[in-house]
């Protein structure tokens, strides 16, 4: 009994045909309810000769294919042409109510069998997509993992090479591992990019939360720019860690965001921090800030205010 339930839902639910006999079966009632509804309808009216018939059409060739629904309509036009309950013989009336019986069923049973065609084909496609989704994400995972391994490889090779200059190293590590929590945070975008706030929340939070302030809504960057903003924000918190508002007990950092016309504005504030001394000859890193965004249409500006480091940001926003 279960097994027949089971194959009565996938041949409704049209995932697979249901076996020749069943059809035939699911047919045959759907006829014997319909004589009895004509039957119980001439008690009212004996001339309703093919009316009760169109439901049966209806679900056998929905259930069945269209093989059973035209025998079903041939079963149906023969019943009501020789079956009578109480009213006259077949006429011409009749006959011509038949011929009007065989074509409507004609139009249904295409009708159901092209939607059925259609269904078919929409959820074999869904199938291929989703198995090829499921690919896609096999193929982007085994990159994900063997791009971490390559970073790990270079970054211990790094290390082996430069163990004897640990100023070099110490620069060229902190910024090999702020582009690897970047690269984590995008992939957990499906790497598409990831949101400007918990970009800023991965690069600020070591120096705790009641230390910044983040003020804006949430912003969604694509890839590249998520990259280019992740190396940024990791010098600006680099050099406020050690010369700025993160260097002393009571230093505050404000970063604030927000977009006009397709292009984002960021604007970095340290305040109570240590003053600000003279600026040397630019390093590496003041060569990134000022180049990082240049792709994107942007600028960095950088003012060394006695209040502490103003930078802002502007630049395009890619549509991917």
């Amino acid at each position: 009994m279960v097994k027949l339930i089971d194959e009565f839902r996938r041949g409704w639910q049209g995932t697979s045909r249901p076996s020749p006999l069943f059809s035939i079966g699911f047919a045959v009632g759907c006829l014997a309810v319909s004589t009895v509804a004509r039957w119980c309808l001439s008690m009212i009216r004996p001339d309703v000769y093919f009316t009760p018939y169109f439901p049966a059409v209806f679900f056998a060739t929905a259930f069945g294919g269209y093989r059973i629904g035209i025998a079903t309509a041939i079963l149906g036009g023969v019943f009501g042409i020789t079956l009578n309950f109480g009213d006259p013989p077949t006429d011409f009336a009749r006959l011509a109510l038949l011929v009007i019986f065989l074509m409507v069923c004609g139009l249904t049973v295409w009708g159901v069998e092209h939607y059925r065609s259609v269904a078919s084909k929409q959820r074999e496609i869904s199938k291929r997509l989703i198995r090829e989704e499921a690919y896609r994400k096999l193929v982007v995972d085994e990159l994900q993992h063997r791009l971490k391994n390559k970073v790990s490889t270079m970054h211990a090779v790094l290390h082996q090479i430069l163990q004897d200059q640990p100023q070099i190293w110490a620069s060229i590590d902190r910024r090999m591992r702020a582009l690897s929590a970047t690269d984590d945070l995008i992939a957990k975008a499906d790497s598409r990019g990831c949101d400007i706030k918990d970009l800023l929340l991965s690069e600020l939070g070591p120096y705790g939360h009641v230390r910044f302030s983040l003020n804006g809504e949430r912003l969604f960057l694509p890839a590249k720019l998520a990259v280019s903003l992740a190396l940024i924000f990791h010098e600006l918190a680099t050099n406020a860690g050690k010369y700025g508002a993160f260097s002393s007990a009571r230093g505050l950092l404000q970063v604030s965001w927000s977009v006009t016309d397709g292009r984002l504005n960021i604007a970095w504030d340290e305040t109570e921090g240590p003053s600000v001394g003279a600026i040397g000859e630019a390093g590496f890193g003041s060569k990134l800030l000022k180049s990082a965004l240049k792709p994107f249409d942007g600028k960095t500006e950088i003012a060394y205010l006695k209040t502490g480091v103003h930078c802002t940001m502007q630049c395009r926003i890619p549509s991917n």
